[in-house]
Parts: structure tokens; sequence; C-alpha cells
């Protein structure tokens, strides 16, 4: 079978996987684009003789697709059900109950998963605009020939010869950050390389539908967050919600070096962090509260973030800490345990919790002062919804015997 000489190569590995290429498999030039630009997301340890003149590469918990050259392609898959990637990012992204996403968990792939996505975020655009996008009055000062809104007068006193008016008024606009958001998405969805012939059209024709309404400028997953919503924008809140997970991804701040192509990229650990944060939320227990992201000021110059804090609902006090750590290594580290007594010293609680998404080969049970830090399994192996639920029965569980053992 010929094969097209314009379709890329793609070499695949798993996250944290090790794997060997031999000398002709990759070429030099893509190998230095791999070390300059993605050395957070890859290892790349170049052939020599101890390496037997192969390439070595390790994935470093992140999963996605790179467009390392025209030629070659890096494709990383996750060590978790694809299955439950989807299910994880449903969580994070509050996509979660949205019966159009229900086809989305057949996908066989990252990619066929991206693209869908993108087709949905783009066809809602389009119905949006069919609608009417939402619009809001903006304060705006113009050099008019007319008078529109009020009339600096100071400015016609002191300039009688000047024919332009100075006026200040308000626009009703589309031009607005909840359009802008849609705009800058689509944009960058469309210079990705993982669009297929059957949703780039869609993209393309949603990105256009904005094109003369709305300024192309740069946003952030950040801009998606915690915006206000009302009657007459209530649709955009999923929206926001498709594009916070394109724009989390999808970064035009990698460094792409003479390619048009952006890469997509899923930091695991922080998915990891954000879905379970997101399903406790959702499943919290009667009488209790979670917290997520929540600031300690230590000083003027020094503060952290604490992934969870689980409080009581009478009291409102913080009664444990939780931290995700997305590796799986045999014991605890040093560093996670002295992190956590800190943390529980901050806010005043006697329990801490590591969350790993596979046992430990050495169970972490210790007690610092009065300060007691433990181990605890969120599994991504099996059923997202099961899984938690025996987490949070393994999480109470630990409290009911921490408080039999003090009567």
């Amino acid at each position: 079978m010929d094969i097209n000489p314009a379709q890329p190569r793609i070499i695949e590995l798993t996250e944290y996987e090790n794997k060997s290429f031999q000398l002709d498999e990759i070429p030099d030039l893509a190998a230095i684009e791999l070390y300059d630009k993605y050395k957070i997301q890859v290892d790349i340890e170049f052939p020599t003789y101890t390496t037997r003149e192969h390439w070595k590469l390790q994935a470093k918990g992140w999963v996605g697709y790179i467009a390392v050259t025209p030629e070659l392609h890096l494709k990383i898959n996750p060590k978790v059900p694809i299955q439950n990637l989807f299910g994880m990012l449903e969580y994070a992204y509050n996509l979660k109950g949205f019966r159009f996403l229900e086809g989305l968990m057949d996908c066989e792939s990252l990619e066929e998963f991206y693209n869908n996505l993108a087709q949905i975020l783009a066809h809602k655009v389009l119905e949006q605009c069919r609608k009417g996008l939402y619009r809001t009055y903006l304060p705006k000062t113009q050099q008019l020939s007319y008078v529109r809104g009020r009339l600096d007068v100071q400015q016609v006193i002191q300039k009688p010869w000047n024919v332009k008016l100075k006026c200040d008024y308000e626009e009703h606009t589309a031009d607005i950050k909840e359009n802008q958001i849609l705009a800058w998405t689509l944009y960058i969805i469309g210079r990705s390389s993982l669009c297929s012939e059957r949703v780039s059209p869609t993209v393309r024709k949603a990105y256009h539908a904005l094109q003369g309404l709305i300024t192309l400028q740069p946003c952030s997953a950040e801009d998606c967050i915690e915006r206000q919503y009302n009657r007459l924008n209530e649709d955009y809140r999923l929206l926001h919600n498709l594009c916070r997970f394109f724009l989390e991804h999808i970064s035009p701040s990698h460094e792409r070096g003479n390619y048009k192509t952006l890469p997509f990229l899923v930091d695991m650990a922080h998915l990891y962090e954000l879905f379970v944060a997101e399903w406790l939320q959702k499943n919290t227990p009667e009488g209790y509260f979670f917290k997520q992201q929540h600031p300690i000021e230590i000083s003027q110059n020094r503060h952290f973030i604490i992934d969870i804090l689980l409080c009581d609902a009478a009291t409102g006090k913080t009664i444990a800490v939780l931290d995700t750590k997305y590796k799986a290594p045999e014991r605890a580290e040093n560093t996670d345990i002295h992190q956590m007594i800190s943390y529980a010293n901050t806010t005043k609680c006697k329990q801490a919790f590591l969350i790993y998404p596979k046992d430990l080969t050495e169970p972490l049970d210790m007690k610092s002062d009065q300060i007691r830090v433990r181990s605890l399994t969120f599994s991504l192996d099996d059923n997202l919804d099961r899984t938690g639920q025996t987490f949070l029965k393994n999480l109470f569980l630990f409290f009911e015997y921490s408080q039999n053992s003090h009567r």
C-alpha cells in the first residue's frame, strides 16, 4: 500500500512510560524541538553509546498531541481508561449532566473526543448567533460631528474652532468579553493540529459568524471562571465551560518555533486535582461542605493554596485538609508529609490526607504532635462514581475511628 507522503509520521507514548526509538525514527530537528519546547511534558535522551544509539522518551504526566514538526507528530496516551479520562473532564469542567456529551463516551481516542467537543462548541456558537448574541451597554468617548450622549461642554468652550464634538455615550454592543471568549477559542481550535476534515468547516463557519462583530482578543481559561450570568446570558455558562476546556489545554503560550499548529496537552495532575474537588462538591455528605483552592496568607510575601478543605456545616470549622497527588510512588514523600502538617497547623485542624490515584505500596498513617497524616486512594481504574463513594466511605471511617479512639 502506498503511503501518502503529506501525512506526518505519528509516534506514540503512554504517560510515565519509557520508550525507545530507532535512530532514524526521530529526525534531529524534531528531537531538538521536543527538547527545547516541551521538556516539561516529555523527557528525551539523545542517542549515545549507553542508549545503544536509540532515542529514549518518557512522557511526564501529560497526555495529548504535539505537532513537533510538519513531518513528525507525538501522541501521548493516558494511562487511565479513556472513558474515565472523559469522565474526569466532565466533572472538572462542569459538563456533567449535559445530554449531548453522552455520545462522547463512545470515543476511542483523545483526538476523537477533542473533535466531537469542538464540533459541539461550534454548533452551539452558531445556534447562539441565530438566537442573537448577548449585548450590553459599554461607555464610549469619541469625537463626533454630531451630539450623541453627553457633550463635553468644557472642550467646546476651550476649542470652539474644533468642528468635531467630544461626546460621552453608551453603545449597545456585542463586542464584549462574553463573546470575545467564544471568538478566541474558535480561533485557537482552528489553529490546532487536531481538527479533522469533518469538523474544520463547522469551526470556521462559527468563527466567521462572529467576525466583524467581535474583536479578536486573547483570552485565558481564567476569563471563563466565575463570570456573572443572568436570564439574558445564562446560555453562555455552558459555552464558557466548553471554552475553558480548550483554553486550558491549547495554549498559544507554548512556543511553536516556525510551525503554525498549536499543541493540545492535558496536565493530568491538574485535571486530577480539579476532578476530585468537583466530584466531592457534587457528592458532599450531609453535615459537611468542601472548599476548593483555599488561599492561606502566612505573611505579606508568603502564601499558599490548599487543594481541598473539609469543613463542618454547623460550625464552619475546618476538620481536615486534603491534597491530591497524581503519582503512584511506593510511599509518601517526606516533602508532601511536611506540607500537609504545615497546612493542618495553619488551618488549626488535626487531620490531613494525601490522595493518590492508586494504593501506595506502603500506606501512610503517622502522627506529628496532634496532627495525623494519612494516605487515601481515589482510584481512576474503575467507575468513577463507584470509586468516589469508596473514597468517601474510607475518609469518614478514619474520622469515626479517630473519634472512638479519643473516648
